[in-house]
């Protein structure tokens, strides 16, 4: 009979075992900086033990200090802000709330060392704002002056709160939208006051979303360095650059850096007890918005004047400050000498980074649809470890495996050529890149995963069954329809590698700069105003994953029935709300 239909082909065995050394390779580099890191603490400690007892009596005891004061104070005040406004503009209306909701998202552009960078050279003794204080009050010498130090613990966790709340503020806030709905209306018939219901209600409920959002932003917290040193807080990721650098103890370093991971386990462990067993379960039917009470008059305006502050103290000042003092910098002196070769090494970096974590994220993502005997769901949750190292840990750890790589490298081929070649991993841009993809691999898969799982598991079954393999159906089913989601992600990875500090500064070539590296050279030497360019550069991509967020989180129209207390119709709650949250700290 003609027409018949091929059977699908299963996976052979080699195409199966090919996959499975891929992953078992990808696994060994996510996991080769923790075990490089644990062998390298060990030997400073096992040769001659002298070191270990320094760090632990002078080293160890200010930066544990200075650290768990700095992650005490901004998971505070970042749970604060980011429920608070999370909160406000779900559970209520008022003239400006649309502005408010898309606004409270922009601190997510700035990264935290340039907004140090930038307050430090607004509240110096003679900077614009006590210098304008001054002049009003009719004084003429700085001393007379006197306002809070930010140079301090206090200013510090002050800047880094109002800059990371919004990794509490955009779970949180889609929880509310989606899945408060009944039960906070049913304490509002009941007669309780809107405090009551928060408190009692809504703040219980969202107590996952915000335990993901607040250990996220401990997590950036911890692997800040440029705020951190900027402003005189002398934290574990502080002591790791300057035991490396300025000491050049690279043993030293390796243990202070193996602290750190403790303390990053310790975070993901109090992240999944905080999430245990809590959880809202709604019904089968698809879930009602959160009607909003409206507010009008001097209390729409309070509203409005609250929700306000922390978009001002987080982006509005810093990014005004940077695009004066950038102008003010290009008039007088045109643009830095060097801002083009930085800009150049930059993109250079970054972009080959995100083509290969792209790619990467998306084989991934794809593999266990395509190779169900592969390690895909493993290789998945070992391969988002490192989002949750900070920079300074994966500079530390990569030291050791890429070393090795290139032993192993130059002595192949000095046995099968007779020349050695030069190095491609340490001191060249293959380290900085290898750190990159291992740290924001992460984030490439999520965004891939989400992008795949819209995709019908019919369309690739039916490429297998007109005689397609793996990777041809991974290449003409798969990444045509799943290309926005891939693209997204690529851009999220491009950004947080123009942003990352830690590992550029520790892993970049001699006599490399980028723009973040810039911009650290600049303040440490007190000249702000020549790094307000670089600094604008960032915040000007740091933009792009706020439009995507902005983008994917528009609202569509709602089938009528679904309406405000006033009786307006209000827009449907996004389902794509329930995709924006960051990625999880772990498996």
């Amino acid at each position: 009979m003609t027409g018949a239909v091929p059977a699908l082909p299963l996976t052979g065995r080699p195409r199966g075992l090919a996959w499975s050394a891929a992953a078992l390779a990808l696994c060994a580099l996510v996991l080769s900086p923790v075990v490089a890191l644990v062998v390298a603490a060990g030997d400073g400690i096992g040769a001659g033990g002298a070191l270990w007892p320094h760090l632990v009596a002078h080293v160890l005891p200010q930066a544990l200090r200075d650290t768990a004061l700095l992650l005490a104070g901004v998971g505070v005040l970042v749970v604060v802000l980011g429920a608070g406004s999370a909160w406000l503009v779900a559970a209520y209306e008022f003239p400006g709330r649309r502005l408010l909701e898309a606004g409270l998202l922009l601190p997510m552009a700035v990264p935290t060392y340039i907004v140090a960078f930038a307050y430090l050279d607004l509240m110096h003794p003679i900077g614009p704002v006590q210098t304008t204080l001054r002049d009003l009050l009719g004084l003429t010498r700085p001393r007379d002056l006197v306002l809070p130090e930010i140079r301090s613990l206090p200013g510090c966790i002050l800047l880094l709160g109002f800059v990371l709340y919004p990794y509490v503020y955009l779970p949180t806030r889609a929880l509310f939208l989606m899945q408060a709905a009944n039960l906070i209306e049913a304490a509002r018939m009941l007669g309780r006051r809107p405090s009551a219901t928060f408190l009692r209600v809504a703040l219980p409920m969202a107590r996952p979303a915000i335990a993901l959002g607040a250990s996220l932003a401990l997590m950036e917290a911890l692997n800040d360095i440029g705020a951190a040193e900027f402003l005189g807080v002398r934290t574990l990721t502080v002591q790791v650059y300057a035991t490396w650098v300025n000491r050049s103890d690279l043993a030293g370093a390796a243990q202070i850096a193996l602290v750190m991971l403790v303390a990053v386990v310790a975070l993901v462990a109090l992240e999944r007890w905080a999430r245990a067993g809590r959880g809202f379960s709604g019904g089968a039917q698809r879930p009602r918005r959160l009607a909003r009470q409206r507010l009008t008059g001097l209390r729409a305006g309070a509203a409005l004047a609250l929700g306000l502050v922390p978009v001002a103290v987080g982006f509005a000042i810093p990014a005004s400050y940077l695009v004066l003092s950038a102008l003010r910098r290009v008039r007088r002196s045109g643009l830095p000498e060097t801002i083009l070769p930085e800009i150049g090494n930059t993109l250079l970096y970054a972009g080959v980074a995100t083509v290969i974590a792209a790619a990467i994220g998306f084989v991934v993502a794809a593999g266990p649809r395509l190779v169900p005997r592969c390690w895909g769901e493993a290789l998945i949750r070992v391969a988002s470890l490192g989002y949750a190292l900070p920079g300074a840990i994966l500079a530390i750890g990569l030291l050791g495996p890429l070393a090795l790589a290139d032993s192993a490298l130059s002595a192949g081929t000095t046995q099968i050529f007779g020349v050695a070649p030069a190095l491609i991993g340490l001191g060249t841009g293959g380290a900085l890149v290898t750190a990159y993809l291992v740290r924001f691999l992460a984030v490439s898969i999520g965004t891939c995963e989400a992008g795949l799982g819209r995709v019908p598991r019919s369309l690739p079954d039916a490429g297998r069954m007109l005689g397609r393999g793996p990777g041809a159906t991974l290449w003409r089913v798969q990444l045509p329809l799943a290309w926005p989601a891939v693209l997204s992600g690529a851009l999220l990875v491009f950004v947080d590698c123009v942003k990352e500090l830690p590992a550029t500064l520790l892993l970049r070539p001699l006599n490399v700069e980028t723009l973040a590296t810039h911009l650290y050279g600049e303040a440490a030497r007190g000249t702000y105003e020549d790094g307000t360019v670089a600094a604008l550069l960032i915040v000007a991509v740091g933009l792009v994953p706020v439009v995507i967020l902005l983008r994917l989180g528009t609202p569509r129209q709602e089938p009528a029935g679904n309406q405000d207390l006033s009786g307006k119709q209000e827009p449907a709650g996004n389902h794509a709300d329930q995709r924006l949250t960051p990625p999880r700290l772990s498996p």
